[in-house]
This record gives C-alpha cells, sequence and structure tokens, in this order.
C-alpha cells in the first residue's frame, strides 16, 4: 500500500511536469518568453513548489525512509498553496485572461492537481499533526510573491492577474493582498486541522484492530 501511495504521487508529478511544460512549449509557438513572466504566476509557482516537494515525499516513502519535520511543513503549506490556487482560480479567474491557454494543462493546474493535493492529504495521512506555532511559515511565499509581483506592477507595469493591476487603485490592489493574506491563513489552518483530525482517525482505528485482536 505504501507503495502504491509512492507511486500514485509520482505519477501526479509527472501529469505536472507535462502540464507545464506543454505549456511552454505551447506559448513559445505563439510569442518569446520571459521566463520571469511565465513563471511569475501563483499558479505556476505553486504548483512547481507542490511538485517538487510531493515529488520528495514519493522518493523518501518509496525508499521506506522517514520523512523529516521541514518536510512535512513544506508538504502542508504547499497543500495550502493549492488549494489557494483552485479556490482564486475558479472563483476570480476562469473564463477570463490570467488562465493557461493550453485548455487540457489549464485544467491538470488549476482543478485536477489542487484537488488530488487535498485528497492526497486527507487520504494518505503518513503524517502527524502539523504544530500551530508553525502556521505563519505558510504566510512567507505568498507574502513574498506579493511584494515581488507589486514592485513589478510599479516599474515594469507587468502583473500576473488584473486585480494587481495599479491602474485600478492601490486601495483595490492592497484589499486584494490583505484578502489573499488572511484566505493563506484560513487555508493553512484548515490544512493544519485536517492533519489532526486524520490522525486521530487512524488512531482511534489502530486502537479498535488492538481489541478485536485480543
Amino acid at each position: 500500500m505504501t507503495k502504491l501511495i509512492a507511486v500514485t504521487r509520482l505519477a501526479a508529478v509527472t501529469l505536472g511536469v507535462v502540464a507545464i511544460i506543454a505549456t511552454f512549449a505551447d506559448t513559445a509557438t505563439r510569442a518569446t518568453i520571459n521566463p520571469f513572466n511565465f513563471f511569475g504566476f501563483f499558479t505556476m509557482q505553486s504548483n512547481i513548489i507542490w511538485l517538487i516537494v510531493i515529488a520528495i515525499t514519493g522518493i523518501v516513502v518509496l525508499r521506506g525512509k522517514k520523512q523529516t519535520s521541514l518536510l512535512l511543513l513544506a508538504r502542508g503549506c504547499a497543500t495550502a498553496y493549492m488549494i489557494l490556487v483552485g479556490v482564486i482560480y475558479n472563483a476570480l479567474l476562469a473564463g477570463q485572461e490570467g488562465g493557461v491557454a493550453l485548455e487540457w494543462a489549464n485544467n491538470v493546474l488549476h482543478i485536477i492537481l489542487p484537488i488530488y493535493a487535498v485528497l492526497d492529504w486527507i487520504l494518505f495521512a503518513d503524517r502527524p499533526p502539523l504544530a500551530w506555532k508553525r502556521l505563519w511559515v505558510s504566510l512567507i511565499y505568498p507574502m513574498v510573491w506579493v511584494v515581488v509581483v507589486l514592485i513589478r506592477g510599479a516599474t515594469d507595469g507587468w502583473v500576473p492577474y488584473p486585480f494587481f493591476n495599479p491602474a485600478t487603485g492601490y486601495g483595490s490592489v492592497f484589499a486584494y493582498v490583505l484578502a489573499i493574506a488572511v484566505l493563506t491563513v484560513i487555508t493553512a489552518a484548515v490544512v493544519w486541522a485536517l492533519s489532526r483530525l486524520k490522525l486521530v482517525k487512524l488512531e482511534a482505528k489502530g486502537d479498535a484492530l488492538r481489541q478485536v485482536r485480543r
């Protein structure tokens, strides 16, 4: 079962990598690619972060090794980011500019992998509860990303999503920044809570099995 979980994770990683490469190749046929723009989207970066983390997790599990506390924390954060990708895109950007032109790849990066990330976290409970005192770590990447986006928007004028466009007014922009920060904390808190809920269920199941064996 453990090997099957690891293989499933590596299959998801393969799908994600193929989707990103296909998107890059498709974009290159229509325009000259600026890598800072192509990889500047929250979707791309979050998917890459999650793919790297889940690939390492899959390899570690496949080799029968123990996941480190740092890797487990990274999994929790990456899962939260993937949930944000799915929620923000489907709530605000679906059908507008900001998606991936290649439809199947767009679905993989914005729908399929975010859903899989949640299911992986809930169903494959090979992790202990995440410490609440480390919840703040989940804010580091999104806030760094926002700062870079705001700097680029104010200098070279490039923004990854229309709601970050300075032309809409910085009041509106910072309202979205605050919303992203709050949504990140809420999403991460849900992920942190799920790490406890599943572990409790597993422990209860284990106790029941021990009683049956007696």
